[in-house]
């Protein structure tokens, strides 16, 4: 028999828990901008097998490298708690042939993912995301899109304190001829064995190295941007051009490289300096040889994941209400088993008619079901005891400022839905 831990059971080391209504009114707001994009719902797997993500993420990054909770099933299949959503995408899109009728196939998703990392503010094991994919067409007008509905969830939540950063990691053309020249500068650098066989795979991950004395070396390592081709270089062009015509505000960095292999072409992070050194609140990019890689159809995409855990610390940081205080607006008190028979079934009532509606439950008294009342946030109480149920009235009390209105029960849910208008 397995025993219950000293002082209880607690949650996984890195597994944050949210009570209350921040973190589902800050995952919300995004969701709803990919809504209003036509972003269409895909409920993705929170496992895969493992060789998706060590072919689509790329076998050179410290995600599959490092971080992947991988393990073998019952039928000694490897699978892995999901680390990312854009490959699972690009697997269903393949699967399930969403690609074989119109383009783009838009799709957005929200939930946990999973990387295995040293727990501290900001990067946990398990992490909430939301995302958008959008597949099919080679587009920097649906890049500037992608990069808008980001913008547009995070001054919904009313954030100000945030930048987007922008760059291009090129294209087919492109990176041969960087990749050969970034190669030829790293061989002038002291790199450990470990970094130098991180720079044969791919030299690139090698810019992202986070270590001091990497980064020194590195300061006068070349640049993408300096050696885009004509096509990537007027791809990169246009999104800057809709990105201005949409309103949204960005800022060049040519030294920005994600963390996953599949980027081409636009690249970017949205950082918020208010969260330390775990600032990046979202980003994504496109990634145009993916569908491929993972045996489709030669498709380009472009998309983002945006951190729920660390958008709420940047509002947090400052100082934002994302979440209406109130968890409901009308609160039943019942004072005696007659008036709790009624009460339940007006409850019941407010609700179908869209008023968030609650009760005192477990036979309280007066003092007791008021002061869940005050708890829990609502504007109006509705009292009801027995002298009220014989005289068919029901009394409903402004929890404001404690004035108190007799009404007819039979019309106390048009008398609630008028109070709450007013």
């Amino acid at each position: 028999m397995v025993e219950i831990p000293q002082g209880g059971f607690s949650a996984p080391k890195g597994v944050p828990e949210y009570v209350g209504p921040d973190f589902v009114a800050v995952r919300d707001a995004l969701v709803r901008e990919a809504d209003r994009a036509g972003y269409g719902h895909l409920e993705l797997p929170v496992f895969e097998d493992t060789a998706l993500y060590a072919r689509g993420v790329g076998e050179s990054t410290d995600v599959v490298s490092k971080e992947m909770y991988s393990f073998a099933d019952r039928g000694g299949r490897s699978v892995t708690l999901r680390p990312e959503g854009t490959a699972g995408v690009v697997r269903s899109v393949i699967e399930h042939g969403m690609d074989r009728g119109g383009l783009p196939v838009k799709l957005r998703y929200a939930g946990p993912f999973f990387r295995y990392e040293r727990p501290q503010a900001g990067r946990y094991r398990q992490l909430q995301q939301v995302g958008i994919e959008a597949i099919g067409v080679d587009d920097p007008a649906l890049d500037a899109e992608v990069l808008a509905v980001a913008d547009a969830g995070f001054r919904a939540l009313g954030l100000t304190g945030y930048r987007l950063e922008l760059t291009s990691l090129g294209d087919a053309e492109t990176r041969p001829a960087y990749r050969a020249e970034l190669q030829r500068f790293l061989e002038t650098c002291d790199l450990d064995e470990a970094t130098r066989e991180r720079a044969r795979i791919n030299p690139l991950r090698v810019l992202d190295d986070k270590r001091p004395e990497v980064r020194e070396q590195l300061a006068d390592a070349p640049l993408m941007v300096d050696h885009l081709s004509d096509a990537a270089a007027a791809h990169h062009a246009k999104v800057k051009q809709y990105l201005d015509e949409l309103g949204v505000a960005f800022v060049e960095n040519p030294r920005m490289v994600r963390g996953l292999d599949y980027y081409t072409k636009t690249t970017f992070e949205f950082v918020h300096d208010g969260l330390g050194s775990q600032s990046g609140i979202g980003g994504g990019g496109r990634y145009d040889g993916l569908m491929a890689e993972l045996g489709g159809q030669e498709l380009s995409g472009v998309g983002f994941g945006i951190g729920v855990d660390r958008t709420l610390l940047a509002c947090r940081a400052e100082g934002l209400e994302v979440a209406p205080a109130r968890r409901v607006e009308v609160f039943g008190v019942p004072l005696g088993e007659a008036a709790k028979d009624h009460l339940v079934g007006l409850v019941g009532q407010l609700r179908r008619a869209g008023i968030r509606a609650d009760l005192a439950y477990g036979g309280r008294g007066l003092k007791g079901s008021m002061k869940a009342a005050d708890r829990s946030g609502a504007r109006y109480a509705l009292v009801l005891g027995d002298r009220d149920l014989e005289a068919g009235t029901i009394q409903i009390k402004d929890l404001g400022d404690g004035t108190q209105t007799e009404v007819a029960l039979a019309d106390a849910a048009a008398a609630v839905d008028r109070a709450l208008e007013g």
